[in-house]
């Protein structure tokens, strides 16, 4: 049975799904400032939406901390001493974390800056909690390798992940990714990673967008999932100090523009999540993104509700299809 958990109240419809807390903003009497990542990010994120008059402070979802008991749904008590944005992307399609896809975190072991593993939990609620949810593609395109979410998600034939990142740079998994196999003369891949990308140092606009465009379509193309988790870090910005990479503001709004496209085409709900980033400016880039997301139409607080519906609807009707058609054999 699933645990009592406090996480799941009904969202008001009048607000925007977009989640955040100024609980994730760290100040630690400004030795924050020594640290490469912009502990501040998702509060600018949110003030600059603010400033374009996109949502105010009662039309954003707030942000719940989890308790021990939810987190232990993916954490072991001995590892132990934010996940509405789920939920809400299945009942409005489309969901935003201003926050969160700390992907180098498993289920027992943290890494680079990542303390919970936010993905995992995430996907492991929706298949627990929320019916007619038990399929899941991860998109990530942060700079690194998730190795935390595929560690966790490394048999589960529920999940597909697809992973473009900087090939030279941290965490190097290799148990992680897919390694050729042979049994019985037949090649067989192992690892988590279902569709590997990975990218040389200094890859620029016109290649990366090119393979992103071409693996998420044959991603989707290969499974549709219930649900995708996108995880749209900014460290493959032009200068990141950690990621290697030299895309510029335009293309991470187009790169997310891309896979937003994708899963409105399918009717698929998505959750974004912001994950890494290591400038100052991505803090704007991050809401330009969804400014564009808005202006093009592939966000929106009333549309995108009423197309979900109609997407359950129409699965409930297929899935009674298929039941009177095996019912009939």
């Amino acid at each position: 049975m699933p645990h009592r958990s406090e996480l799941y109240e009904d969202i008001p419809s009048v607000c925007w799904p977009i989640v955040y807390s100024p609980d994730y903003n760290i100040t630690f009497m400004g030795l924050e400032k020594l640290h490469p990542f912009d502990a501040g990010k998702w509060g600018k994120v949110i003030n600059f939406l603010k400033e374009e008059k996109l949502i105010g402070d009662d039309l954003i979802v707030q942000a719940r901390e989890a308790t021990d008991e939810d987190l232990l749904v993916v954490h072991t008590r001995r590892y132990l001493n934010k996940l509405k944005a789920g939920k809400l992307a299945v009942d409005r399609g489309w969901a935003i974390n201003v926050g969160g896809g700390f992907h180098h975190c498993s289920s027992d072991k943290g890494g680079g800056f990542c303390a919970y593993a936010d993905i995992t939990l995430a996907i492991k609620f929706l298949f627990e909690r929320v019916p007619g949810v038990s399929k899941a593609t991860i998109i990530d395109l942060d700079a690194h390798q998730g190795n935390g979410h595929e560690r966790d998600f490394m048999d589960d034939q529920k999940v597909y992940i697809m992973d473009v990142y900087n090939r030279y740079i941290y965490p190097g998994d290799g148990f992680a990714k897919p390694i050729l196999c042979l049994f019985s003369n037949t090649e067989t891949f192992l690892g988590a990673i279902k569709r590997k990308v990975e990218l040389e140092w200094g890859t620029e606009d016109t290649e990366y967008l090119q393979k992103v465009h071409t693996h998420v379509e044959g991603a989707l193309n290969e499974l549709k999932p219930d649900i995708i988790v996108y995880n749209a870090g900014t460290d493959i910005l032009d200068g990141d100090p950690l990621g290697g990479l030299a895309i510029s503001p335009q293309g991470i709004v187009k790169r997310d523009e891309v896979v937003f496209k994708a899963a409105r085409s399918r009717r698929i709900p998505i959750l974004m999540v912001t994950s890494g980033g290591y400038q100052k400016r991505t803090a704007r880039i991050i809401a330009d993104s969804i400014l564009n997301l808005h202006n093009l139409g592939l966000i929106d607080k009333e549309l995108v509700a009423s197309e979900a519906e109609n997407s359950k609807v129409e699965k409930m009707i297929r899935d009674s299809v298929t039941d009177l058609t095996n019912l009939s054999l």
